[in-house]
C-alpha cells in the first residue's frame, strides 16, 4: 500500500484483509453471547414462573433486569474506553458476562436470580460500545458498515442458538427445572472463548494517535496486528482529546445524540418488548397453553426469525454503504411500523396463525435490514476519536432503558389493548424513531473524521483541542 500522511487516512484506505476477518470475529462473538443472553430469558422465564410460581410483575422484572444493567454497563464502558484506552477495558465485559451466566444458572431464588442476571446485564452494555468502537476504528472507509454491521449480525446467530437450545431441551422433555438452568448457563461458553482472543487485539491506533498522543505507538502496532497491510512512513497525527464536559456542551454532538440515542430507545422499545414476549405473543395467537404449546410458538417464531430476520441481519451489512446507512435507518423505520400498523388495524388478524406471522416476519425483516443494524452502526460513526466511545455508550445505554420498558411495559398494554393495540403503540414508536434519525448526518462512504466533523470542530469551534503531535 501507498504510503499515506496520516494513521487515520492510512486505516481509511487500507484494502480489506486477513485483520479484518480476526478483528470481526472478534468482536462478533461478543454479539453472540449478547444475543443468545438477552434473548433465550423469554423462554427460560416461562418455566421459571411456573416452578417458582411467580407473578407476572415478578416476571417481568426477570425478563428486563438485564436490560436495565446494560443501560448502566455501556454507560461507564464507554466512558472508561475513552478515558484509559479500548485494549484496556476489551475481555473485561466478556469476563463479567462468564460470570453473570454462570452464576444465574445457579440462582437459588428469585432475588438472587435477578442479582445474578443484572452482573450479566453489565457485561452485555458495556460490550456494545467496546465492539462497534474498536471495529469501526480498524475499518477503512469504503467498507466500514459492512464490518461492523458484520459484527452485529452474529446477534442474529446468537438469537436463533438460543430458540435452537429451547426448542431442544423441551422437545427432550428435560426436566424444566434443570432445563432453564442449562439454557442460561450455557452463555457463558462464547463469552469465555473470546476473552483470549479480545486481550490479543491492539490499542485502537486512531485512539493512540489522536488521544493519547503516541502516533509512533499506533503506526507500529497496526503494521504488527495487520501483518504488513499497513504501513505507515509518516505517523503524523493532530491530537483532538475531548474532555466529557467540552463534549456535551458542543452544539452538533448534542444533536448528534438525540439522533442516535434517541432513534435508539425507540427502536429497542418496540424490538425488545416484542422479541423477548414473542414465544408470550404467538402463544396467545394460537389459542391455548401449556408445554405443548409453548414448544409450538418456540418453533414458530425460530422459523420465522430465521427465514425473515436473518437475511435482514446480512442483507443491511452487504448494501448498508451503498443505500446509505442513515438512509437505511429511515426504510427500516417506514416498514417495520406499517407492519406494526397493519397487524394492529387489519381485524381479527391477531386471530389467524398464517396472516399474523406473515406481518410478524416482514416486522423482523425491516427490524433487522434497518434500525437493528444501523443504530449500532451510526452510534459508532458521528462522535470524535475521544468521545466516540462515550458517545456510543451513552446512546446503546439509553436504547437499552427503552428495550427495559418495552419488555416490562408490552406484557401490560397486550393485557389491556391485545396484541393489534400493543403493536399499534410500537408503530407510534416507530414514527418517532423515523423523526430523530433525520437529524444526523449521513456517514456512508465518509471517513470518521469527516462524519463526525473531529478536525473541523477542533480547528473552528474549540482552538485550544487542536494541537500538533507529530512524532
Amino acid at each position: 500500500m501507498t504510503p499515506t500522511v496520516s494513521i487515520s487516512e492510512a486505516l481509511d484506505n487500507a484494502p480489506l484483509s486477513r485483520f479484518h476477518t480476526r478483528s470481526i470475529f472478534t468482536a462478533g462473538m461478543g454479539f453472540f453471547t449478547d444475543a443468545y443472553d438477552l434473548f433465550i430469558i423469554g423462554i427460560a422465564s416461562t418455566l421459571i414462573a411456573k416452578q417458582w410460581g411467580l407473578s407476572a410483575s415478578q416476571t417481568g422484572w426477570i425478563n428486563s433486569i438485564t436490560l436495565l444493567a446494560a443501560f448502566i454497563g455501556a454507560i461507564i464502558f464507554g466512558r472508561v474506553s475513552d478515558v484509559l484506552g479500548r485494549k484496556r477495558t476489551y475481555g473485561l465485559e466478556a469476563a463479567i458476562m462468564v460470570v453473570g451466566a454462570v452464576l444465574s444458572a445457579f440462582a437459588p431464588s428469585f432475588i438472587w436470580l435477578l442479582a445474578f442476571r443484572f452482573i450479566l446485564g453489565f457485561g452485555v452494555g458495556g460490550d456494545y460500545p467496546m465492539s462497534a468502537v474498536l471495529m469501526g476504528e480498524f475499518s477503512n472507509t469504503k467498507s466500514r458498515g459492512k464490518l461492523v454491521g458484520l459484527v452485529f449480525a452474529m446477534q442474529a446467530i446468537g438469537t436463533i442458538s438460543g430458540y435452537v437450545v429451547g426448542l431442544a431441551l423441551l422437545s427432550a422433555k428435560v426436566n424444566p427445572d434443570i432445563a432453564w438452568r442449562i439454557m442460561l448457563g450455557l452463555g457463558a461458553i462464547p463469552a469465555a472463548a473470546v476473552i483470549y482472543l479480545r486481550r490479543q487485539m491492539p490499542e485502537s491506533p486512531r485512539f493512540l494517535a489522536r488521544v493519547a498522543g503516541r502516533a509512533s505507538e499506533a503506526a507500529s502496532s497496526i503494521a504488527a496486528y495487520s501483518e504488513g497491510v499497513i504501513k505507515i512512513a509518516d505517523p503524523s497525527e493532530q491530537t483532538t482529546k475531548l474532555s466529557l464536559g467540552r463534549f456535551l456542551s458542543t452544539p452538533t454532538y448534542l444533536l448528534y445524540l438525540l439522533g442516535t440515542a434517541g432513534s435508539w430507545f425507540v427502536f429497542d422499545y418496540a424490538y425488545y418488548g416484542n422479541s423477548i414476549s414473542a414465544p408470550m405473543i404467538v402463544t396467545s395467537v394460537l389459542g391455548s397453553s401449556g408445554s405443548k404449546v409453548l414448544t409450538e410458538a418456540i418453533a414458530l417464531q425460530l422459523i420465522v426469525f430465521a427465514v425473515a430476520a436473518v437475511p435482514g441481519y446480512y442483507l443491511a451489512a452487504f448494501f448498508m454503504d451503498r443505500i446509505g446507512h442513515k438512509r437505511l435507518q429511515l426504510i427500516g423505520f417506514v416498514f417495520m411500523g406499517l407492519a406494526f400498523l397493519l397487524i394492529g388495524v387489519i381485524p381479527n388478524v391477531t386471530t389467524f396463525v398464517l396472516p399474523f406471522m406473515l406481518l410478524f416476519g416482514l416486522s423482523y425483516f425491516f427490524a433487522e435490514f434497518g434500525p437493528n443494524t444501523t443504530t449500532f452502526v451510526l452510534s459508532g460513526e458521528v462522535y470524535p476519536t475521544g468521545a466516540r466511545s462515550t458517545g456510543h455508550g451513552i446512546s446503546a445505554g439509553v436504547a437499552k432503558f427503552g428495550a427495559f420498558l418495552g419488555v416490562y411495559i408490552f406484557p401490560i398494554l397486550k393485557s389491556h389493548l391485545g396484541v393489534g393495540g400493543a403493536l399499534e403503540f410500537s408503530f407510534g414508536m416507530s414514527v418517532l424513531g423515523f423523526l430523530v434519525t433525520l437529524v444526523l448526518p449521513e456517514p456512508a462512504r465518509r471517513s470518521l473524521d469527516e462524519s463526525s466533523r473531529e478536525l473541523e470542530l477542533a480547528a473552528t469551534k474549540t482552538p485550544s483541542l487542536a494541537r500538533s503531535a507529530a512524532h
